[in-house]
């Protein structure tokens, strides 16, 4: 099954392609995963893409196009695959219907404000990295790691004013994709707001898995 994930930053995602991942057995691939694994592979467009980043810049389309192109030739990708993060935008998604045929969008449909609040509160663990939540899973004790013991802390971009204008971004460059593939009949919205196990439930019903 080749499928793309959309959604909002703090849709869950990720956390819900790594459960896909168990249920339909294919890999789950991101463009941050696909530039790392670029540039640690030192292959000729990791190399490109490696002295973009260096530079401060974005990778542009073309090169993004290239290394997912080059990634979904791969052996564990034929048979089908998760997509998240890409296509940003319309002329993306035409790009990869030129060398692949998704067969499924699922669209984790959540409101801003549920986003702000989601990403507003979470908390990082300085030392190991591990997150918490202000309200959905607190620590033991605040501001420490029930982990390790070390400092957790609000990220710059978990701040209300960058999640603001990550949802401005998004709403702009990525959710006219969602009018897009629904016109091509192959969009599922699923509710993203509920705990994870009933999102999966949810993604298993479009998928017809339930």
């Amino acid at each position: 099954m080749k499928l793309i994930f959309l959604g909002p930053p703090g849709a869950g995602k990720g956390t819900l392609a790594a459960k896909a991942v168990e249920i339909l057995g294919v890999p789950h691939i991101s463009t941050g995963a696909i530039f790392r694994a670029a540039i640690a592979a030192k292959s000729p467009l990791g190399l490109k893409v490696k002295a973009i980043i260096d530079s401060g810049k974005l990778v542009d389309d073309g090169t993004t196009i290239e290394l997912v192109k080059e990634r979904l030739a791969q052996a564990d990708a034929i048979k089908g695959y998760i997509l998240d993060g890409f296509p940003r935008t319309i002329p993306q998604a035409e790009a990869l219907a030129a060398f692949s045929k998704v067969e499924k969008v699922v669209n984790f449909d959540i409101p801003d404000i549920s986003v702000v609040e989601r990403l507003s509160g979470r908390l990082v663990c300085r030392a190991c990295g591990t997150n918490f939540h202000a309200l959905f899973q607190k620590p033991k004790k605040a501001g420490v790691c029930d982990a390790c013991g070390g400092e957790l802390y609000t990220r710059e971009d978990d701040r209300q004013e960058a999640i603001t204008k990550r949802l401005d971004v998004y709403r702009a460059q990525t959710a006219p994709l969602i009018d897009f593939y629904r016109a091509k009949g192959i969009l599922a919205d699923v509710d993203a707001q509920p705990a994870v196990d009933e999102v999966v439930a949810g993604f298993k019903a479009v998928m017809g898995l339930s």
